[in-house]
């Protein structure tokens, strides 16, 4: 008893010695600041960034995604395949124990029976009752079993913060393609005023035509800015069903069930976003949070597919009893202990072929790991730049239309004076229907780059470093 119990206690040691695998390194240096300029703001709790908005029916949007998404859905469900597997791979660190009761009954159908069989003529039938308790323990003592449970632990954690990486995308998703449809609402609005307005200087035409003040190529020439106008109308309004659908799709549900209020576009307000410093960045992500419970999850691997290669030692205790009769099953008891050693002496390189291909996997996730955080500092970058080009393009783009209205107002006042052509009116015209749609598409693309830096950074970042400590 003094070998088995020695092994035992060394095993336990060997447990207790062992401790937290360290986190691993990418090898980056995070550069000190942003390369892209921006204004700093007042640093934000950003767990629910899509209130930041000033839109409660994207409020409700979210809420509807997260709970109808399938892919979100999908994603809960591999957390839990991932938490299972955790347990089945930290079950080898404590002794496996089995029960046993069997029941036996051997009845001779002819002859005068045999010794092994303890029967004969008189006693054809021979009954035999037993119950055993068996447990069985690996020693752990290279680390390869609890290796193999840090593993799978940090499996659930990489499963986790993929789920975190679904849901910031869906939601980004879900508040994009909102902007979008009302951007396009907007739009379809203005397209309608534009032929409104089309139609208008048309009627201006076709009188100044009918008192032969104008000639037939000026009336041809409106008729064609009407009917560009009327094909931009539909056209806008396909543009809009299928931003309307598509976010239908993300809150998993028929577009038929989904009904959005009239929300004017231009009360969907961006707020101002706190960058931080690009080291952050590293705590904020799921994505990289995930590449790198993934590399840790490579290494321990290494370490399981190593500790394949040395000998292993079992220890088996059995306890058990038997009878003839069913009432004494219990009053024969005995013991029995074993230690067994097995240790790999040759398979034709398998085992050296799968620490080999464990390296290799590891090498594979430290790249990964390292492409993640080159392109998290990118993402964010893009984000910066885009939101500082579009605040200048808007400054100037507000001008551009105030002085296009102006222009058009003056020529269409000019014409119908019989002061100037209809080249002018028709020029003026199409200058304010582009900046009009410009000005538009300029708040849109605004609205989504606060949305892509929220996501680039990270989104609800709070939630995400509460889950790492």
């Amino acid at each position: 008893m003094k070998a088995p119990l020695s092994l035992i206690a060394a095993s336990l040691l060997l447990a207790a010695c062992s401790g937290p695998a360290p986190r691993p390194d990418s090898g980056l240096q995070a550069p000190p600041a942003w390369h892209s300029p921006h204004t700093a703001a007042a640093q934000q709790d950003n767990r629910q960034w899509w209130t930041r908005f000033g839109s409660p029916e994207l409020e409700r949007l979210v809420e509807q995604a997260r709970l109808g998404s399938h892919d979100l859905a999908a994603a809960m469900a591999r957390v839990r395949q991932a938490q299972a597997s955790a347990v089945i791979a930290g079950a080898p660190l404590l002794p496996a124990v089995n029960g046993t009761f069997n029941a036996n009954r051997q009845k001779l159908m002819r002859g005068n029976g045999y010794s092994q069989l303890n029967a004969d003529s008189n006693n054809k039938a021979v009954d035999y009752f037993d119950a055993g308790l068996s447990a069985s323990y690996e020693i752990d003592f290279w680390g390869g079993k609890r290796a193999a449970r840090d593993s799978a632990l940090l499996g659930v954690q990489a499963s986790e913060f993929d789920q975190a990486t679904v849901e910031l995308t869906l939601l980004s998703g879900v508040a994009n393609s909102y902007a979008q449809v009302l951007s396009l609402r907007e739009q379809s609005r203005i397209a309608e005023l534009n032929l409104a307005n089309a139609q208008s200087v048309l009627r201006l035409v076709q009188t100044r035509y009918d008192s032969g003040s104008a000639t037939a190529l000026e009336l041809a020439q409106q008729k064609s800015l009407v009917a560009a106008q009327q094909r931009q109308v539909p056209l806008v309004r396909q543009q809009a069903e299928e931003a309307l659908i598509t976010l239908a799709a993300l809150l998993g549900r028929p577009v038929q069930s989904l009904t959005l209020s009239d929300q004017p576009f231009a009360r969907l307000n961006w707020p101002d976003i706190d960058a931080g410093v690009p080291s952050d960045l590293l705590a904020r992500r799921p994505d990289i949070a995930g590449a790198e419970a993934r590399l840790a999850a490579a290494r321990a691997d290494v370490k399981v597919a190593r500790a394949a290669m040395l000998p292993s030692v079992t220890l088996t205790a059995n306890l058990g009893s038997g009878a003839n009769q069913f009432d004494d099953v219990l009053r024969s008891p005995f013991y029995n202990l074993t230690a067994g050693l097995v240790a790999p002496i040759f398979n034709n390189g398998r085992l050296s072929a799968e620490r080999d291909r464990a390296t290799a996997r590891q090498q594979e996730l430290l790249e990964s790991y390292r492409a993640a955080i080159v392109n998290g500092f990118a993402d964010v970058e893009k984000a910066l730049n885009s939101i500082r080009s579009l605040d200048q393009q808007r400054q100037w783009q507000d001008e551009e239309l105030r002085q296009a209205q102006r222009a058009f107002e003056i020529s269409q006042s000019r014409y119908q004076a019989g002061a100037a052509d209809l080249l002018t009116v028709l020029e003026t015209q199409r200058t304010l229907y582009t900046a009009q749609d410009q000005n538009v598409q300029l708040r849109l693309s605004r609205v989504q780059s606060s949305i892509a830096l929220y996501k680039a950074l990270g989104g609800g970042w709070k939630t995400l470093e509460t889950k790492k400590r």
